[in-house]
């Protein structure tokens, strides 16, 4: 399974997600710290869900952190986030 589908998954599974995108940007960081041949190592996510309203940013990104696990966070060098209510 990609990474990319794994994200996804773990977050429709954790949240009420109303809006959900998890674009794999890998190859725009190729030659940077990171980049693994094959990519998978960097995305950007945007999610807009009602469990993050009343949260403030840090609570969100932790939130999501908490959704994806250890495990699948340490396979990820960077994860831009855009997280609403």
């Amino acid at each position: 399974m990609l990474v990319k589908d794994e994200i996804e998954s773990a977050l429709r599974l954790a949240f009420e997600v109303k809006e959900l995108s998890v674009e794999d940007v890998s190859e725009a960081h190729r030659g940077h710290a990171g980049f693994r041949e094959g990519g998978q190592t960097h995305f950007d996510l945007t999610i807009a869900s009602p469990d993050f309203k009343g949260m403030n940013r840090l609570a969100r990104h932790r939130a999501v952190h908490a959704a994806l696990g250890s495990d699948l966070i340490g396979r990820i060098h960077a994860l831009s986030m855009d997280i609403t209510d």
